[in-house]
């Protein structure tokens, strides 16, 4: 089974629209741990309706608000997965329908998955969040007019798959393309690592971190773009005040192993 650890932090509109598309899914042998770094009462009222006719396990973590400690609540979502694959999402994405059985078709031993996503324009993402309930054929239809105006920024990759091959492997550790919204990776091999760095607080390179220290732990690494994108809606930028510590952080551990 796959477990999906969706992180959320006080965007439940977001949310509810995130768990109706992982609830379109053609693959259905899956759970959610739902990763909340301390969300008020407005995001247990979407989830605890979610849960009544939703067609998987969904689990709700809460932690207590101090601050962004989203690498906490992500080790206590690991802890409590029961599937032996974990696929992370953020609950300011939505996903494909296809989106679980493309991750499990990229599932291979000795291998992370670090997927994509397609961002979205704040007029579009307005419309989604203002509409009745997600549909992603309707997303889909006039597509290429979202892409012409804006509000998408990237088309391509929406209309085409492709499988798996050598050519999705990294040979070693870049920071291009992590994005902690969309990655996969076994249990077991997340266990090995510790989980994620808790020392890491604040927003940004908990991701990158995590990525390292698997790779270095020598799995490898393979691209999941052309096949799991995600659609991730617009919203303002985070406070970045601790983004340049955890990146120097994670370059002390690059530059110790190179040594």
């Amino acid at each position: 089974m796959i477990s999906i650890l969706l992180a959320t932090y006080n965007w439940p509109q977001a949310l509810k629209l995130c768990l109706e598309s992982l609830a379109t899914q053609n693959d259905r042998d899956f759970e959610i741990i739902i990763a909340d770094d301390g969300s008020t009462d407005s995001t247990k009222q979407v989830i605890d309706a979610m849960k009544l006719t939703f067609p998987a396990s969904i689990t709700h973590l809460w932690q207590e608000d101090h601050g962004f400690r989203k690498t906490q609540i992500l080790n206590k979502a690991i802890a409590a997965a029961h599937g032996d694959y974990l696929v992370f999402l953020d609950g300011d994405c939505l996903v494909q329908p296809d989106f679980v059985a493309r991750h499990r078709s990229l599932a291979q031993k000795g291998c992370l998955v670090t997927g994509s996503r397609v961002l979205l324009n704040q007029a579009l993402t307005q419309q989604l969040l203002t509409g009745p309930n997600w549909n992603f054929q309707a997303f889909m239809s006039n597509l290429l007019r979202k892409r012409i105006n804006g509000g998408i920024n990237k088309y391509w990759p929406l209309q085409f798959k492709l499988g798996d091959g050598l050519w999705r492997r990294y040979k070693k550790f870049v920071w291009r393309r992590i994005k902690g919204c969309n990655m996969a990776c076994w249990k077991a091999d997340a266990e090995a690592i510790n989980g994620f760095d808790e020392t890491m607080t604040g927003w940004g390179h908990e991701d990158a971190d995590f990525v390292f220290r698997l790779q270095r732990h020598h799995i490898i690494r393979k691209s999941g773009s052309w096949s799991t994108e995600v659609l991730h809606l617009f919203h303002q930028i985070h406070d970045q005040s601790n983004a340049a510590e955890n990146a120097r952080h994670v370059r002390e551990k690059i530059l110790a192993k190179a040594v």
